[in-house]
């Protein structure tokens, strides 16, 4: 399982919560050392001295009694109890600490035992050598829990604040970078109407200004490239206009070569049309929610009618329950003819159109199969780059543009275009439509 985030903003939380914690631990560490183990144990020589100043001058022990008890109570305030009675008093629940012990034993040059009572006050238990099978009872009533309470509180405190504080830090360091990321989306489908705020850290700006600039360039590039398409277009399309023109005056006899004419010149007007197609921007302005059956069926009946399908069937299958999905017409219409027009060029039966949902229903589709000779798998991919064909067994008729073009509009659209060969023969080329328009 991976612990360490792969994005920045995630990796900035985490380095900064992973030092707070260090920063914590190293801090209770120093504070157990330094203060709270000292202090400890500087209590434990005063109690030492306290009890060693009821048996001053005693060597080998004394006998215990109740006289005995009472002068030492008048003397520190410290309770002398008996085995029993100490067990009586909280002796059983109390934790022994060798280290306090061993201290203790070197103040009153024998073997003494101390246990504590996490207990509200804090209770010191001593069995002192000069008096075995005696407990003495120390109430420390300026040890509370409230103290410990507020540190942990305070910790706790402490460490929330510092990720919190580390949460926005980061977060004001992505902004940019989110902005940078969501204008480069825009721009690798066409969007050059976005520019970017230079704003956060020195680099970060730099960084968005030399973005901006590339994008300025890159639609001043596009901008040249469709001028130029647009008039190379035009002024092929008048010398074959004036072809054309020629060409209907030739006599009745050289009928087979005028047909030839022609249709090479209807060619070339498709081949153009195409070229100003795939150059051609489609705004996301001008996206409306479509109803894509009714777009499907008027495709296939425009098909029909111009009949480019030579007496083949085309049978469409069409899922009335899909929604309307926010799309731009034209554009769409041209991504459906290219689909159907691929499958008459490439096949020689009957052709299937259908609609349907994705699996995950958050996407409508539309599938064209043919029963033509499918494409190889390692060419499915490659067939998506302008002027490539695919196989040499799908023919070399037209410009090569008809899948680039489909592919560049429903990536405008947010979408996926997928082909596959079936297993019965043919291609099944199908595309994805988001159901809603994204952010």
């Amino acid at each position: 399982m991976r612990i360490f985030p792969k994005s920045a903003f995630g990796q900035t939380v985490f380095l900064v919560g992973a030092l707070l914690l260090i920063n914590q631990v190293v801090s209770y560490v120093a504070v157990s050392f330094y203060v709270v183990k000292p202090t400890i144990e500087q209590v434990n020589i005063m109690l030492a001295k306290q009890v060693k100043t009821v048996f001053i001058g005693v060597n080998d022990g004394i006998e215990v009694n109740e006289a005995v008890s009472k002068r030492f109570f008048e003397e520190t305030g410290i309770e002398l109890l008996t085995q029993r009675e100490a067990y009586i008093n909280g002796l059983g629940q109390a934790r022994e600490y060798s280290m306090l012990s061993n201290i203790m034993s070197e103040q009153l040059n024998g073997s003494a035992r101390v246990r504590i009572s996490q207990t509200n006050p804090l209770v010191y238990w001593i069995e002192p050598p000069q008096a075995p099978g005696y407990w003495v009872r120390v109430p420390l009533s300026g040890f509370t829990e409230a103290n410990i309470e507020f540190l942990t509180f305070y910790l706790t405190s402490i460490g929330f604040l510092s990720v919190l504080g580390g949460w926005l830090f980061a977060r004001h360091l992505n902004r940019p970078l989110k902005a940078l990321q969501e204008a480069a989306i825009k721009v690798s489908k066409g969007d050059f109407s976005t520019n970017v705020a230079e704003q956060g850290s020195t680099e970060m700006v730099e960084v968005t200004k030399a973005f901006n600039q590339m994008s300025r360039s890159i639609a001043a590039l596009e901008q040249d490239r469709r001028l130029l398409m647009a008039g190379v277009s035009h002024d092929l399309r008048t010398p074959l206009t004036r072809i054309r023109l020629a060409t209907e005056m030739m006599s009745a006899d050289e009928d087979y070569l005028r047909d030839g004419i022609i249709h090479d010149i209807e060619d070339m007007n498709a081949i153009i049309d195409q070229f100003i197609e795939y150059l051609r921007h489609h705004d996301k302005g001008d996206y409306q929610h479509e109803d894509l059956n009714a777009l499907v069926e008027e495709v296939v009946h425009a098909e029909q009618q111009h009949g480019r399908q030579q007496g083949r069937k085309i049978t469409c299958e069409l899922n009335p329950s899909l929604p309307n999905v926010p799309l731009s017409n034209v554009a769409i219409k041209r991504v459906l003819t290219n689909m159907i027009e691929n499958a008459i060029r490439y096949s020689d039966g009957d052709i299937d159109v259908s609609t349907h949902y994705c699996l995950r229903k958050t996407h409508v589709c539309v599938s064209v199969k043919d029963r033509g000779p499918g494409i190889p798998e390692s060419e499915l991919e490659k067939v998506f780059a302008p002027f490539t064909q695919g196989d040499q067994a799908r023919g070399s008729e037209g410009s090569g543009l008809g899948l680039a073009i489909i592919k560049r509009i429903v990536t405008m659209h947010n979408g996926r275009v997928e082909l596959r060969n079936r297993a019965e023969g043919g291609l099944c080329a199908t595309i994805y439509l988001p159901i809603k328009t994204p952010a």
